[in-house]
């Protein structure tokens, strides 16, 4: 059973053979897992330090934390500025700062006013989404080069989490104060989402959960925020049209939305389109020139604040507002709201809103922060990105503030722009703080249709997207199917159950991909004790009676039977080895029957405990058949794991190798004691 046709055969163990090496001759002596630990173990490891309970070793590490240099490194960790700021370079540094933080502040402006729209509350809540979370990250994130505010993700999952819990009423006709009421319900819904949002990754913090981050694969989060773009085009064409929609929400909203603005088209403003058109014409051609010359022009051209500001002075001066009816932002309050707790009792509501925001938060930053850190050549802390993140919205939540994260749009832009520190975060801080202070009377006549449009052009990254489609079929497949499910979900049901559908289907991608293995037949090439698969060459010699298998794939309950189908087959065990599909090595009638066994565990990276009773009843079938069990190149977790399944009470700890190579000297050893009658095979 253990030949390929085209493989070569080495003569038998009694007859002359012109290998040199390693058959001819012996390098060292075969190692097990017992007397390599004899030889270079660690010998000056006290065997009490390896009883000593895990939780036991973590009260000793907290504790330490409680002296004065653990608490030194501990506030070092949680305020990273203490780290860096000494060491920054002000000649160097501090005018790129400067400048990025201005130009990325110019462009909070107009994005967070407009984004507050998307988000259904007034726009001046997106300016303090624009300044309380900047300041915290400041002092709190490790991205260097990270810019955090208000994303149009996460506005448009709060927008309809907001529309669910306070709903516009049916008789659309509202007086002021029943305006205001409806509005600071909803700021109110929104801050407590923030809150619900930010607490979750205080826990997930608290349980050092920061490796959550990769279950969002990379195709999962481009794919969720190509398809959101899409939903917020759709979302904002009543406002470019100036017909007055009630907002969808609920899976299939895209297409509703699409069937009211196509119904309700005969009854737009011609002011209010001739608005967006104009803004549009402007902000798409400005976008387009900050990407094509970004390194020639020394700082991005401000096209969104240039379009504010011609726009207001356009319906100012032609009274647009009254002449025409187009909705305009009006006064934005001066200063801060006073810090008010958000609604316990909304919590339980907004829960299963406020999980996938916290995961879609930390998952784009902290995929961001990564980017920028292996460009620049710096880390960052996962654990503590949770951390600034979950404090950042649970704070900022106090003063009315709905969901933020990081940004593609402005991150670029602060990269583009020469930022190299945190400290830009500051200079952006203080341009919105002069707009919270004195210069938001001059956004009064600002059209509702331009934040619309600026919406739109933001999209303009996300939707690029999809050109990394062609190269991403080439690469994977598999990841390619990941990426089109999950947009296909978003689009067509919503953004959180996108979220959840591409979360789910990437998982089962990976577990579909362990049933999928192949069992590779390995040779020994000539002159060499390398060991390499047949199919791939038939120069690799055979010695008769020895079978040589790799397993790659985890050993737990999935693939617990194809597991014992596979071995089953090789070694002629029981009825299930003549149903079991070939591998590497088809039978052979004349092939001389298996004697000894030997598992090369080197691609087995863990085990359960389903997999491990697997192998100790593996070893208790071939000790009857007469078969030498032999395991090479167990990991530690994995012998760990056999060992408390039982492992060693089927097998002796001399049939346990540090490498296939030494297994299989044991194996031609055996073999030329016990002569034709014996045989070996590997797995």
């Amino acid at each position: 059973m253990s030949g390929l046709p085209g493989a070569r055969t080495c003569p038998g163990l009694g007859e002359a053979s012109d290998l040199k090496s390693p058959l001819g001759a012996k390098f060292r002596e075969p190692l097990t897992e017992t007397r390599f630990q004899q030889l270079f173990g660690d010998a000056e490891q006290e065997p009490e330090l390896l009883a000593e309970p895990r939780w036991s070793r973590l009260w000793r590490r907290r504790a330490s934390a409680c002296s004065g240099p653990g608490a030194w490194r501990l506030l070092l960790a949680r305020l990273p500025p203490l780290r860096w700021l000494p060491h920054y370079r002000w000649r160097a540094w501090l005018l790129g700062d400067a400048v990025a933080g201005l130009t990325v502040g110019i462009v909070h402006v107009p994005q967070g006013m407009a984004f507050a729209l998307l988000t259904s509350v007034p726009p001046v809540f997106g300016l303090y989404t624009s300044f309380f979370p900047v300041l915290i990250y400041t002092l709190l994130g490790t991205g260097r080069h990270l810019s955090t505010g208000t994303f149009a993700v996460l506005s448009l999952m709060t927008g309809s989490a907001v529309e669910r819990l306070v709903p516009e009423p049916l008789s659309g006709n509202l007086s002021g104060i029943e305006r205001e009421q409806l509005d600071a319900q909803r700021v109110g819904a929104a801050a407590a989402v923030a809150f619900g949002s930010g607490a979750l990754m205080l826990g997930m913090f608290a349980l050092q959960l920061g490796v959550l981050a990769t279950f969002l694969s990379e195709p999962v989060v481009k794919a969720l925020t190509s398809g959101a773009a899409l939903h917020v085009l759709v979302s904002q064409l009543p406002s470019l049209l100036g017909v007055p929609l009630p907002r969808q929400i609920g899976c299939f909203a895209l297409f509703k939305t699409l069937a009211a603005v196509l119904t309700a088209l005969p009854r737009s403003s011609p002011a209010e389109l001739t608005i967006s058109a104009l803004s549009l014409a402007l902000l798409v051609p400005i976008k387009e020139l900050n990407v094509r010359f970004r390194d020639r022009l020394p700082t991005p051209i401000p096209g969104e604040i240039a379009m504010v500001l011609l726009a207001s002075v356009l319906c100012f001066t032609s009274s647009l507002d009254t002449r025409y009816n187009v909705q305009i932002v009006g006064l934005l309050p001066g200063g801060f709201p006073q810090p008010l707790l958000p609604s316990l009792a909304e919590l339980p509501r907004i829960l299963a809103d406020s999980l996938p925001m916290a995961l879609v938060t930390f998952a784009v930053s902290a995929s961001l922060a990564s980017i920028y850190a292996d460009k620049y050549s710096y880390t960052i802390d996962s654990n503590q990105e949770l951390l600034a993140h979950g404090v950042s919205n649970l704070v900022s939540s106090l003063f009315s503030c709905f969901p933020n994260s990081a940004t593609l749009a402005t991150t670029s832009l602060l990269v583009d722009a020469g930022g190299n520190t945190q400290l830009a975060g500051l200079f952006s801080c203080m341009v919105v703080l002069s707009v919270l202070l004195w210069l938001g009377p001059l956004f009064y006549y600002l059209p509702k249709a331009v934040l619309a449009c600026i919406n739109i052009s933001s999209m303009r990254q996300m939707f690029f997207q999809m050109r990394e489609l062609p190269q991403l079929w080439r690469i994977s497949r598999v990841d390619f199917a990941v990426w089109t499910v999950t947009w296909v979900a978003v689009v067509t049901l919503s953004v959180d159950l996108g979220l959840a559908v591409g979360v789910v289907f990437s998982m089962m991608t990976v577990v579909c991909r362990t049933q999928r293995v192949q069992c590779l037949a390995l040779g020994l090439a000539e002159g060499t004790e390398l060991y390499r698969p047949l199919r791939k060459s038939h120069k690799l010699l055979q010695v008769p009676g020895l079978c040589i298998l790799s397993y790659p794939a985890p050993l737990y309950f999935g693939t617990r039977g194809q597991f014992r189908r596979i071995l089953e087959w090789h070694l002629g065990l029981g009825e299930g080895s003549k149903e079991a599909p070939k591998t590497d090595g088809p039978p052979d009638a004349a092939a001389e029957p298996v004697r000894v066994v030997v598992l090369d565990c080197s691609g087995v990276t863990f085990a359960d405990a389903a997999g491990a009773r697997e192998v100790v009843q593996l070893a208790s079938r071939c000790r009857d058949a007469g078969i030498h069990l032999l395991l090479a190149q167990c990991n530690a977790s994995v012998l760990g794991t056999l060992t408390q399944a039982g492992l060693l009470d089927r097998v002796t700890p001399e049939q346990l190798f540090v490498s296939v190579q030494d297994a299989a000297a044991h194996a031609l050893e055996r073999l030329e004691l016990s002569g034709p009658k014996t045989c070996t095979v590997w797995v």
